[in-house]
């Protein structure tokens, strides 16, 4: 646990006004911002590139008219981001300032003062705001309470002027919107010569009536208005009784908050304290409760001392979800009066909607290993998702990422943004990285071959991420500091706020943990937290503990599967998509309710992804088939959450004696890509060391020129570019549109790069990429010093590789062709599996678990024998000599290299020109000669 003692500050400072916000300030209405779309014409980047480019996002710029002047912004993505820039603009342009607002006691309150007596002028009615609409709704108010507005009612809807006085008068004003209260009505009592305040001194009057024709407007409004049915819901201070929802009808020629006060049995609206807006920022979701009673008693006395007379009586449900103390029976609403307008929004709130809503508000678990709510409601999979167990990549990631979810976590519990602090080091590629394994390093080139070829030995980069959580009033509540270090900043990221969820999942499932023993695990999980942090959460304890009664889904009976067996199985890393449905069954499954599903929901198989019950059902299934099974039931906030029939489910709940029914459906099975595992497993990554291979071979014969057969998105091409090499020529030939669009922007941002006098320079002359299928000829592309076809046969048909193969050898002739293909008898150590040849009988080969391939879209992978008969019958019959080499792993340490790797090399017989062939469509071009004449 940190050291009590002196707060230590967030070091990020505190934000300042906006530009807007400060153009506001100065001018008013008077400020006329106008938003215009700009059209842009799209840029391929790339010279030549005859592929139609994907259409560049919208931009917007905004041109903002001021009495003295007119600015017009940059272009940007977003409208708002325009809009603040041509205000910043502005603001440069006339030399504007932000004034600092710092008044002594005295200023504070006369300022307060006066912003009451602005409040209840007759120009205030005329500015349609939601805190002018309640003034002119309090003038519809029945009898004595006509015109009278709840000083509850200023303390919120004018928090950010008021709030922002009051806290030069008693700093806790700023988070305390009761102190406020009581601040605005002992203003209010100065100003006896313009306002009334009530004896309750929880309501303030003009004391001279507005002029007849804004009480006649007034009148006229809500003559034209109609009723309001609205949904919302109580909750009661007692945990005992259960939440449920009412029904209001608020009256057009009324006050809606004497309805919500008459629902709380109370005599007005003034008797009200309104909460903050809970959810998203444009919700008018609120609670509603009663005012303490002693509130102005005595206001040199803290907060608590002054509600000490309703000890006993706090709302702990309500208050967990307001995110401040909560007495009484309360009603959450979603209600108010929308800017510019008079006429209220509202939005009906049920018992689904409020559970669902609290559920994604709780950091804690809800049962055994059930995560945080947030990722399940962002995943829309309330019975179905949990929090995965650890941040792999992020293409395998689903629902929203756990830096967001830690984000939001401290919004929703009123805490500043937590402060994410990478470091980063450059580490020796012998150290282990999360994501390799040491036993597995690949063989690479020695420090001496790579000083021979010119190759700059590349450093690892190890990055770290810590995080710190601080409260509102800036004092440090958690780090977290892990040890591990990560080569990439977002998986640095994304591991660490993961780890502080998960920590804090178990720090609310289970509240009854000795701080000897919170302890502990706030050390496993590389975690320091201050008294503060256990004080300030003691609240969401309470709350866990007075929920209902939790039941383990441990009871599952599983049905037998239905459907044939396809043989494709999920495994550990790959992602599998499902269907699923969820239906409540009543006692002896009589009654069915549908609660929850999804037609494809995708996950990744071995990272706790789903809940328990679900990832062993799928795990018994191959793609095609179905299972049924049964589980007892969870916590029913759970269910009412993914329910949408919030009445009826509870009818089936009431006696707790249903269960629920699971259909789930695997739908496909995706294995893990290729280059994620060799990243996961070697360092450098296989696709670095064929590079490097590939280099050295180009260094040893000074080639000059080289095609690369498959050339995908140009990983090759750019990569051999970072490397000094005799290299003038090369070339690329694909089947993929896409790839090859990727592959001329890498490419040709890297060439031109290289002719800047800065960077090191290089003799490439000329670079292109075709379209067309490796396996036919294009004469443009013979006779070339080396050809590669690296990780590319494997995609293709065994009868295509070998069609390939002898097309390469005798048409296109290269001096040296380098070709690369997966080692089928290294998959037992990728996989942990048991290596069956391909032709080994497929009976027995289902007896063990037999070696997948390392990617779907493999067609074959070969063993060395099989791949060194096939090169050497080619090299025979092309009058070429091959060798055999290979990445990952040693030759002689059995199952040999990972990656291997066939170098042919033809022989002294001159090779005539061929001019026959189908031709390749040329898809990008480079010259250095057309660069040299553009500029």
């Amino acid at each position: 646990m940190i050291e009590a003692g002196k707060p230590q500050a967030n070091p990020l400072k505190m934000s300042s006004l906006s530009p807007k916000a400060i153009i506001h300030q100065k001018y008013g209405d008077k400020a006329s911002y106008k938003v215009e779309e700009v059209q842009v014409t799209p840029e391929n980047g790339c010279p030549g590139l005859v592929i139609t480019q994907k259409a560049p996002p919208c931009l917007y710029r905004c041109i903002l008219h001021l009495p003295e002047t007119t600015v017009v912004s940059d272009t940007f993505k977003k409208k708002r981001e325009a809009e603040q820039s041509a205000a910043e603009k502005a603001i440069e342009k006339l030399g504007l300032r932000q004034k600092e607002y710092n008044p002594t006691m005295q200023e504070a309150w006369d300022d307060l003062a006066g912003r009451v007596a602005f409040l209840f002028a007759n120009e205030f009615l005329s500015f349609p705001n939601p805190l002018s609409n309640h003034f002119r709704a309090a003038l519809r108010r029945d009898g004595h309470f006509n015109g009278f507005v709840p000083v509850s009612v200023i303390a919120v809807y004018d928090a950010k002027t008021t709030t922002s006085i009051c806290k030069f008068i008693n700093p806790a004003a700023e988070m305390n919107s009761l102190l406020v209260m009581s601040l605005v009505s002992r203003a209010a009592a100065k100003l006896s010569d313009l306002v009334i305040v009530s004896d309750d001194r929880l309501s303030v009057q003009r004391r001279n009536l507005y002029l007849p024709e804004i009480i006649s407007s007034i009148n006229h409004e809500a003559s034209l208005s109609e009723s309001i049915p609205l949904d919302v819901i109580l909750i009661p201070v007692s945990c005992e009784k259960a939440v449920e929802p009412l029904k209001l009808n608020i009256s057009a020629t009324g006050y809606y908050l004497d309805v919500i006060a008459q629902a709380l049995s109370l005599p007005g609206a003034s008797d009200i304290i309104i909460s903050r807006t809970i959810g998203k920022a444009s919700s008018e979701m609120r609670i509603y409760s009663s005012t303490p009673k002693r509130l102005f008693e005595n206001l040199s006395e803290p907060l608590t001392k002054q509600a000490s007379h309703v000890e006993g009586s706090l709302n702990i449900r309500a208050t967990y979800f307001a995110g401040q103390e909560i007495h009484g029976d309360a009603i959450l609403a979603s209600i108010g009066y929308a800017w510019k307008s008079t006429d209220l929004s509202h939005e009906a709130i049920s018992l689904c909607s409020y559970y669902r809503f609290l559920f994604s508000l709780l950091p804690r678990n809800f049962v055994s290993k059930i995560p945080s709510g947030p990722y399940k409601v962002s995943r829309d999979a309330i019975l179905a998702a949990q929090l995965p167990l650890a941040f792999t990549t992020k293409s395998n990631w689903r629902g929203s990422f756990p830096r967001d979810i830690l984000c939001a976590f401290c919004r929703s519990h009123h805490l500043s943004e937590p402060v994410f602090s990478t470091q980063s080091s450059m580490l020796d590629s012998s150290v282990n990285l999360p994501g390799s394994r040491k036993n597995l390093k690949a063989t690479e080139l020695s420090k001496k071959e790579k000083s021979e070829l010119g190759i700059a030995a590349a450093p690892t980069g190890a990055i770290s991420c810590n995080i710190k959580i601080y409260s509102k009033n800036q004092e440090l509540l958690l780090e977290c500091s892990p040890q591990e270090s990560y080569r990439k900043q977002t998986d640095a990221v994304q591991s660490v706020a993961l780890k502080v969820l998960r920590w804090l999942d178990i720090f609310f499932e289970k509240p009854d943990l000795s701080a000897e023993e919170l302890g502990l695990l706030a050390k496993k999980f590389d975690i320091q937290f201050t008294h503060n942090f256990v004080k300030g959460f003691s609240l969401c304890h309470s709350v866990h503990r007075s929920g209902t009664t939790i039941t383990q889904v441990s009871n599952t009976t599983f049905n037998n599967l239905e459907g044939q067996n396809s043989g494709v199985t999920p495994a550990n890393g790959c992602l599998a998509c499902i269907n699923y449905t969820v239906s409540l069954l009543g006692e002896g499954d009589s009654t069915k309710e549908y609660i929850e599903s999804c037609e494809e929901f995708e996950f990744e198989v071995g990272n706790q992804a789903v809940l328990p019950h679900l990832d062993a059902a799928v795990e018994k299934m191959a793609v095609g088939q179905s299972a049924y099974f049964t589980v007892e039931l969870p916590l029913s906030e759970l269910i009412l959450a993914a329910s949408g029939d919030s009445a009826k489910t509870l009818s089936l709940l009431s006696p707790r004696s249903c269960k629920l029914e699971y259909c789930v459906t695997l739908l496909q099975v995706t294995e893990p890509l290729e280059d994620r595992m060799e990243q996961a497993l070697f360092s450098p990554p296989l696709s670095k060391q064929r590079v490097e291979f590939a280099v050295c071979q180009i260094r040893q014969s000074s080639a000059v020129s080289l095609v690369d057969f498959g050339c995908g998105s140009g990983s090759l091409l750019d990569s051999l570019l970072s490397y000094p090499t005799s290299l003038e020529k090369i070339a690329g030939v694909d089947l993929s549109h896409r790839g090859l669009a990727k592959a001329a922007k890498l490419v040709h941002s890297k060439l031109n790069s290289l002719l800047d006098p800065n960077e090191p320079t290089s003799e490439m002359k000329s670079a292109a990429l075709y379209y067309g299928n490796i396996t036919e000829f294009d004469p443009q592309l013979h006779g070339f010093d080396i050809a590669t076809c690296l990780e590319v046969i494997e995609h293709m048909e065994e009868e295509e590789a070998c069609l390939f193969g002898n097309v390469v050898l005798s048409l296109f002739a290269p001096k040296i062709l380098i070709v690369s293909t997966p080692n089928y008898e290294y998959n037992v150590i990728l996989q942990g599996c048991t290596p069956h040849s391909q032709e080994d009988d497929p009976d027995e080969k289902n007896q063990a678990q037999a070696c997948k391939f390392r990617n779907h879209d493999h067609k074959f992978e070969w063993t060395r024998a099989q791949f060194q008969h096939w090169a050497s019958e080619l090299a025979a019959k092309h009058n070429y000599s091959v060798e055999f080499s290979g990445v990952g792993g040693t030759a002689d340490v059995e199952p040999g290299f990972a990656s291997q790797i066939a170098i042919f090399r033809r022989g002294e017989e001159s090779v005539s020109s061929m001019e026959c062939g189908s031709e390749y469509v040329q898809i990008w071009k480079w010259s250095r000669e057309d660069v040299a004449v553009n500029c």
